[in-house]
């Protein structure tokens, strides 16, 4: 395989990997609701709060942790060492502003 070939196979590999990971499924999936561009926002802002508190905290291993919000719903999903740290990731996020509720589905390694 030439070096152009593999440029392009790597190219199309990764746009689908793109693609694919634009749509959301699971407890917070958004095909059945829809949110005002406010509310997008807001989630937004509320997620990179929450990602910021874990990766402040000292203890947390927050690259990780991946967090999604909507309508101040915060999923935390990913993997960590032990039970202390499952339950501290869902207490910081918790302390945060815009947070109304957490669904901590962290999974110990």
């Amino acid at each position: 395989m030439t070096i152009t070939k593999q440029i392009a196979a790597a190219v199309f590999a990764s746009s689908i990997l793109v693609l694919t990971g634009c749509t959301t499924s699971g407890p917070l999936a958004k095909s059945e609701k829809t949110e005002t561009p406010k509310q997008y926002v807001g989630d937004s802002v509320v997620t990179g709060k929450v990602k910021a508190a874990l990766v402040a905290d000292p203890v947390l291993k927050a690259r990780e942790i991946n967090v999604e919000t909507y309508q101040g719903t915060v999923q935390l999903s990913g993997f960590v060492a032990t039970r202390e740290e499952a339950a501290k990731a869902g207490t910081v996020a918790r302390s945060i502003e815009g947070v109304t509720s957490v669904k901590n589905d962290i999974r110990l390694k």
